[in-house]
């Protein structure tokens, strides 16, 4: 083998040993947080504490099911609950800015990154203050409304740079065939914008799941609360039970990663959609 393949050979272990080494200090919390949610409770005060659990329990995962569950519940409606909303507000949008090109589209455009640019807590004052009024204070519906004006802006961008990259030509078929612009959007422009629909209700699921700000402001006390205030309260009231508190973590990080794995390639497809024109 010559010099210079010896080197590129040397240079690319080099990068990769290095990812490695990136990947597994990013992904070392991740790790801490499954071995403490397996670790007995007499061994968490350990002095240098164990990088393994070596006497390993499914205590805390136990107590999780026992007490864990109905937040997870209702993290599981409000985030499907924002996911049919967004794309019902968003694809439409998306399709109107992107093919029937309305007057005022780039203004709109416009608005939609600026409003990406708004503080979560100033839009959570401005929810409760509604809220207070409407009678929507600690109600489900309530928080799906305000955890999708997180997701509708960033939606319409990635539905419209989707679409953007449809053939012209499909939909003047369409409406030669006597289809009208909702019918079109229906039959064709939808079915083919799949990968952007499955990368917006992957963001607006993550985004809804993850929420704190919304919740704690327009929620918290309420009979149904989601699985990021049941930790909080969790952490406030029993902060020497670690292994159950990591245990709540790493099973309400499942369902997200879970998700996310499965929709991956879906999401590159819809993120990268009309970044590139021929």
């Amino acid at each position: 083998m010559s010099r210079n393949g010896k080197r590129t050979r040397a240079t690319t272990a080099g990068k990769t040993a290095l990812g490695v080494l990136l990947t597994g200090i990013m992904l070392f919390p991740v790790y801490w947080m499954l071995n403490v949610s397996l670790t007995r409770p007499q061994d968490l005060r350990k002095s240098p504490p164990g990088l393994f659990p070596v006497h390993g329990t499914l205590a805390g995962y136990r107590t999780v099911l026992a007490e864990q569950l109905p937040y997870l519940g209702t993290s599981l409606v409000i985030g499907l609950g924002t996911v049919a909303l967004t794309v019902a507000l968003s694809a439409p949008a998306g399709y109107a800015l992107a093919k029937l090109r309305p007057r005022g589209g780039g203004i709109l455009n416009f608005v939609l990154l600026a409003a990406q640019m708004i503080p979560g807590i100033i839009m959570a004052m401005g929810f409760y203050a509604i809220y207070l009024q409407l009678g929507l204070l600690q109600s489900v519906p309530g928080l799906i409304v305000a955890d999708s004006t997180l997701a509708v802006p960033f939606a319409v961008l990635i539905f419209t740079a989707f679409m953007s990259g449809i053939p012209d030509e499909l939909l003047q078929a369409a409406r030669t065939d006597g289809a009208g612009p909702w019918r079109t959007f229906r039959s064709i422009v939808l079915p083919m914008s799949r990968n952007a629909v499955v990368t917006v209700s992957l963001f607006a699921f993550l985004w809804s799941w993850s929420d704190f700000v919304f919740a704690s402001t327009l929620v918290n006390g309420g009979p149904r609360e989601p699985i990021t205030l049941g930790i909080y309260h969790y952490i406030g009231n029993n902060n020497q039970e670690w292994n159950a508190i990591m245990a709540t973590a790493v099973v309400a990080s499942l369902p997200a990663a879970v998700i996310l794995v499965l929709a991956q390639r879906y999401v590159a497809a819809g993120v990268t959609a009309g970044a590139v024109k021929d």
